[in-house]
């Protein structure tokens, strides 16, 4: 299947042919990563890439002080562009794991990272590389040809899919699994980690839960389409986005459009990703009377969110306290 991609607001593309211009720093830096092509002969700890921060903070609880993480795309930043630095050669130059959330979510910025960095432990197929999707309950998976005109449309299905907590659940079995073969003297630490965990996850999906009853069904606007998991699981009505496509900017008549149908419809949030302009969905809300809400959709998107738990935490008390509610 032949995938084409549309551009987002800041003029950017998935297409990695914008990284061209970052081939002699590529070239330069890759002579330096030799002095690191041993990491597991010189390192203690395992050395764990994530492409996102919810990947990178789930590998911190299965892997503790076992392993050293680093996470490329921070939280407040737009995963699907990343612009690629020496020190992110450097980095996976020298990992042992590499976690990604696949799906194509980094197609734009990570193959060129990969060929560059020469760490073929890391490649698709072999020991040190971890596609988290795998086993997630995914959604949105487009049937028929993808092409531009539907914006950029993951073809494999939306890629949002950690905001699900049962999906972190599937990804630290997968981290714990990987871990263990990469470093088999620690198999048992990290079968402990990955149980306390889970243990920890079930206790806090009863209370999160709880928190999502006082407002199940209630409609809302969200900026881009990252949300469809986490509306399943806690019961958003998520009626349409700022973009009336993914990645394609809203055009005077679907403003107009949005604006009427909160009105009409008594929709009472915006829900707006941190990496987002928050002008026109500032506008939006002013003129219908709707909350705009910064709402992070990953580990990092505000300060307050330092863990895979605290994500949602965060989130599902704004929810609340912004409606209403009590935290």
């Amino acid at each position: 299947m032949k995938i084409f991609f549309s551009r987002r607001h800041s003029g950017e593309s998935r297409n990695p042919e914008h990284l061209r211009n970052w081939a002699p720093v590529f070239t330069g830096v890759t002579a330096a990563i030799f002095i690191f092509l041993a990491p597991s002969m010189v390192l203690a700890k395992l050395q764990v890439v994530a492409s996102t921060e919810d990947l990178a903070s789930i590998a911190r609880e299965i892997g503790k002080d076992k392993i050293d993480v680093f996470a490329v795309a921070k939280g407040y930043q737009d995963p699907h562009f990343v612009d690629p630095k020496p020190s992110y050669l450097l980095k996976l130059g020298r990992a042992d794991l590499l976690v990604i959330v696949g799906m194509e979510l980094e197609v734009g910025w990570l193959p060129p990272l990969l060929q560059n960095a020469r760490n073929s432990r890391i490649l698709p197929g072999n020991p040190g590389y971890l596609d988290a999707s795998e086993g997630c309950h995914i959604l949105q998976k487009p049937t028929g040809t993808v092409d531009r005109s539907m914006g950029d449309v993951h073809p494999f299905g939306n890629p949002h899919y950690w905001t699900d907590p049962e999906n972190g659940r599937v990804i630290a079995r997968h981290i714990e699994e990987k871990l263990a073969q990469l470093d088999s003297a620690h198999a048992s630490d990290y079968a402990a980690s990955l149980k306390e965990f889970e243990t920890t996850l079930t206790a806090k999906e009863s209370v999160w839960n709880t928190i999502a009853s006082s407002f199940r069904g209630v409609k809302v606007i969200t900026y881009h389409n990252s949300w469809p998991n986490f509306a399943q699981v806690f019961g958003l009505d998520i009626v349409n986005h700022v973009e009336p496509k993914p990645g394609i900017p809203p055009s005077p008549g679907h403003v107009q459009d949005l604006i009427n149908q909160i009105k009409r419809d008594k929709i009472p949030l915006l829900l707006i990703e941190p990496y987002f302009d928050e002008k026109l969905p500032q506008k939006i809300a002013a003129e219908t009377g709707a909350k705009m809400l910064l709402f992070p959709p990953s580990v990092g998107g505000v300060k307050e969110i330092k863990t895979y738990f605290d994500l949602f935490d965060y989130d599902l008390n704004l929810l609340k306290n912004t409606l209403g509610g009590k935290s």
